[in-house]
């Protein structure tokens, strides 16, 4: 019985040293004031991940408008379908987008209806963004229509959140906010996006970073007279009316600033944010922002400056590839620079160019980190509206934690009160079987890098609950034993045995519900199932076995047999 009490001691002693490091000891080398009140409460705050109600921050709820992103891809298919139609040669009388509601459609009228079944089945083929998955044709006559199916509406729609997910926590991280939590939010179908940000008082900053758009494109400039010298107009109609009065498929007009070119000293003039001309590109690009593998804003003036930045971008391999053969076949033309329908820059291009390029203008040193943040991670698919915005101020957590605590420590010393006075010595039992258990519940937290909220305290107080209700059991059994006439230590062994197959029961049903809480709640539902669980689990090694060790180690105090138990 020595042997095993003591092999029982070390396991308990070494447990709770573990848990006791996990929650108070520095993730630094240790240092004399790390052990005192104040430096015990900072090494806390810093192992402990504490949530927006408890820490302060921000809380957005968003939505990515779908809509949009079925509406560019109906227009992309249209485009493509009418200039692969021009390009075939055949006899097509109109092509046009239908897009009503939650309905997307690409209708195209023939010529000659003989040849429908050929165009139906060999246009596709020949556009890019055409995929067959998702498109449904059906014929009526000389009409051709392409409409997109329901289940490849609902597969984008989560394409498309997922996407923005990932671009989100990309500019989110490179923020530096610390352990923000990004998730979806309500159903599937709602598409929308919960991001909380703890710490983090004003949003406004993020906002205007997530709503920013990045879309990047590398195109051709269109010059009527010669390739080597750059034609642009002053208005945008003088540039529609060089194109005969309506831009064809293939042709786009753009606003260029002339003034954010660099100047011959290398400096660039103050933008206005007015075009100063207009010039036409080719479409589609010959690359864009998906081809990107990296960019980095660095200063172009080496004596600095507030207005001396630029971003030099690189490409990946196959937009490298594509890069290179366009810009060997177009030497000697100019090619523009487009930043989200914007002509940056217009460079004359000298010889070919592989995997790398630069955007130059009127950057300032925070516009331009911005801007090449914001191109690495990648466009949004769609834009995002903001549902809801809310900001809990750092005092107002501040008060969560302390009436949290406080009513924490409040239930603790009531349960001990009542144990102590109700089963005398033994109550002491269930107290240090209690305190072991909420040390090791915090200790979890920690391990499990999960995150403390408000109703994750009240979690922690419902595990206490619970903890002391698995000790009645077992006390109360115990008390059972003895009254039928069983020895103390015949008592002890059988209450345990035979309340530990009740608590098991109760623990097991009570961690599902948890779980799925946990599976299908938001974040401060899940924050409470989390902390239960975990109290729960604590609690099947502490009711039971710690408690268990304390009236063995009592009992092998007493010389001889022992008469009488204190409960």
């Amino acid at each position: 019985m020595k042997k095993n009490l003591l092999q029982r001691a070390i396991i308990i002693a070494v447990v709770t040293l573990l848990g006791l490091w996990v929650v108070i000891g520095p993730r630094h080398r240790p240092a004399l004031a790390d052990f005192t009140p104040a430096g015990i409460n900072k090494t806390l705050r810093e192992n402990i991940r504490l949530g927006l109600d408890l820490r302060g921050g921000s809380h957005l709820v968003m939505q990515v408008q779908v809509q949009d992103y079925l509406t560019k891809l109906t227009n992309n298919v249209f485009n493509g379908v009418q200039m692969a139609a021009r390009e075939q040669g055949y006899d097509v009388k109109e092509v046009r987008p239908e897009i009503a509601g939650d309905d997307y459609r690409v209708v195209l009228v023939a010529g000659d209806a003989s040849k429908v079944s050929e165009i139906r089945d060999e246009l596709p083929r020949r556009v890019n963004d055409f995929d067959p998955n998702i498109w449904s044709a059906s014929v009526s006559g000389n009409t051709i229509t392409w409409e997109m199916t329901d289940r490849a509406k609902a597969e984008l729609g989560i394409r498309a959140t997922q996407e923005a997910l990932k671009i989100i926590d990309t500019r989110i991280n490179a923020l530096g906010v610390a352990e923000p939590t990004l998730q979806e939010h309500g159903a599937t179908s709602s598409h929308q996006i919960l991001l909380q940000m703890p710490g983090l008082s004003d949003p406004e900053r993020v906002k205007d970073l997530l709503k920013t758009e990045s879309r990047l494109e590398l195109m051709k400039v269109v010059s009527p007279n010669s390739p080597a010298t750059m034609t642009t107009y002053p208005t945008e109609e003088a540039a529609r009316q060089s194109l005969g009065g309506t831009v064809p498929p293939n042709r786009r007009i753009l606003a260029y600033d002339e003034r954010d070119e660099p100047t011959a000293a290398g400096s660039t003039a103050p933008k206005t944010g007015e075009p100063t001309a207009w010039v036409v590109v080719e479409h589609p690009a010959v690359v864009d922002g998906t081809d990107l593998r990296s960019a980095d804003a660095t200063s172009d003036n080496p004596a600095g400056g507030s207005d001396a930045y630029q971003i030099n971008f690189t490409l990946k391999p196959a937009g490298a590839q594509k890069f290179g053969a366009w810009t060997a076949a177009n030497v000697g033309a100019y090619m523009a620079v487009v930043l989200n329908d914007r002509v940056q820059s217009a460079p004359f291009i000298k010889s070919q160019i592989t995997d790398s390029g630069q955007i130059s203008g009127n950057f300032t040193k925070d516009s331009a980190n911005g801007l090449a943040l914001t191109l690495r991670s990648g466009a949004l698919p769609a834009k995002i509206v903001y549902l809801e915005e809310r900001t809990v101020g750092p005092s107002l957590g501040q008060d969560s934690i302390r009436a949290g605590v406080t009513a924490s420590l409040v239930g603790l010393a009531l349960i001990v009160m009542a144990m102590v006075i109700y089963y005398r010595w033994s109550g002491l039992n269930a107290v240090v079987a209690l305190l072991l258990n909420t040390l090791l519940t915090l200790a979890a937290l920690i391990i499990f890098d999960a995150t403390l909220t408000l109703p994750g305290i009240a979690g922690i107080i419902l595990g206490i609950g619970m903890a002391v209700d698995s000790n009645v059991l077992i006390f109360e059994r115990i008390r059972e034993e003895l009254q039928s006439g069983k020895t103390v230590a015949s008592a002890i062994d059988v209450g345990f045995d035979r309340a530990f197959v009740t608590i098991i029961d109760t623990h097991v049903t009570t961690i599902v519900s948890a779980a799925f809480l946990f599976v299908f709640g938001t974040g401060p539902i899940r924050g409470f199932a989390v902390t239960l669980a975990l109290g729960l689990v604590a609690n099947l090694f502490t009711a039971v076995y710690v408690s268990r060790t304390i009236f063995l180690w009592s009992l092998s105090r007493r010389r001889g047999r022992a008469e009488t138990l204190s409960i």
